[in-house]
């Protein structure tokens, strides 16, 4: 067993984007307590791009050169044209990485996904019950996340489960990455929570303490070096407030494009650097690059390291481009 850490980039290495982040939309049948984007049944954008407008953004990366996109959201395959982005991507030369909570995926959905360049497929399961999966993930289904897990496996497009902490659920981690080894995923992923979206929202309501998750470690740890099973551990060592210092001295070769077409520098920053509906990716990733240089990004992730409350304006997309200061955007906080 052998536990595994991603590393990524630096943009200034890249004349492109090496990888690019897409949410589709940010509709989800569920509303996960944890959801990053605070996603939901009736969270999608009324400006989310268009099929027409996703379809020739697929071509465009494809010219770009970009060799890796990583569908999420939102729930992806809830878009009807996402089968359309990804065999245009496919035709192109594109590696794939999706995000999902595994509702979407039956039999016929599982053959596409088969037959499609995919690298990764991701699937969420937080608990090794529907009971305690459920309290984290309102509206998402165990049963399909679980069904879907063993219709990739018997395809051999092993997915792995990510598994997002919480006070509730925490000490079931052990548990839950049994159950991924039973289901022979490829890789069990985890890491702190992160203090975003509707968890920043309910975060003294939710968020383990910091002993409750370094004891998680320690027996999830202990746990998969016991183990024979062909399974990966890969825990995110970081919590967004890290992430955004080590982003901001070292910039990731990464575009985040969110459903509306805006690209963000990052999940946790509510700055939209480029719009690609008026703008090209080739420019998009030249504007990307400068952005990470201003006295505003800079300001507000000092300022998160302060008051992490300010987090809660994550998926706000305020403009960089020679407005108001960002605390002017960020005003009053929700809870003061």
């Amino acid at each position: 067993m052998q536990e595994t850490q991603a590393l990524g980039r630096s943009v200034d290495e890249y004349r492109a984007p090496l990888f690019i982040a897409w949410q589709l939309t940010n509709r989800c049948e569920a509303r996960c307590i944890a959801c990053c984007e605070e996603s939901g049944p009736n969270a999608q954008w009324g400006d989310e791009l268009t099929r027409e407008e996703a379809i020739k953004l697929a071509h465009e990366i494809v010219r770009a050169g970009t060799p890796y996109v990583a569908f999420g959201g939102g729930e992806p395959l809830s878009v009807p044209h996402c089968w359309e982005v990804f065999e245009i991507l496919e035709q192109g030369g594109v590696a794939l990485k999706i995000e999902t909570n595994g509702s979407r995926i039956d039999e016929e959905a599982a053959d596409r996904l088969a037959a499609l360049p995919v690298q990764c497929i991701q699937i969420s399961v937080d608990g090794p019950s529907a009971r305690i999966h459920s309290t984290a993930r309102p509206g998402s289904s165990f049963s399909k996340a679980i069904n879907a897990i063993d219709l990739l496996t018997h395809r051999n497009l092993r997915p792995q489960l990510v598994f997002a902490p919480n006070r509730n659920n925490v000490d079931s981690i052990v548990e839950t990455f049994d159950l991924a080894r039973a289901h022979r995923c490829s890789a069990f992923v985890t890491g702190p929570l992160m203090r975003l979206g509707r968890a920043a929202l309910a975060w003294d309501a939710i968020a383990c303490s910091n002993a409750q998750w370094r004891n998680a470690v320690e027996l999830l740890r202990a746990r998969a070096l016991g183990c024979e099973s062909e399974i990966a551990l890969a825990i995110y060592p970081h919590d967004i407030l890290r992430e955004m210092e080590l982003r901001l001295e070292s910039p990731q070769a990464i575009l985040l494009i969110v459903p509306n077409g805006k690209v963000k520098l990052l999940n946790a920053l509510p700055f939209a650097a480029a719009d690609l509906k008026e703008t090209s990716i080739h420019d998009a990733w030249q504007i990307y690059r400068q952005a990470w240089r201003t006295p505003q990004v800079r300001e507000f992730i000092s300022a998160c390291q302060d008051d992490p409350r300010l987090l809660q304006h994550a998926n706000e997309t305020w403009s960089l481009k020679g407005g108001p200061a960002w605390q002017t955007h960020a005003g009053a906080l929700a809870h003061p």
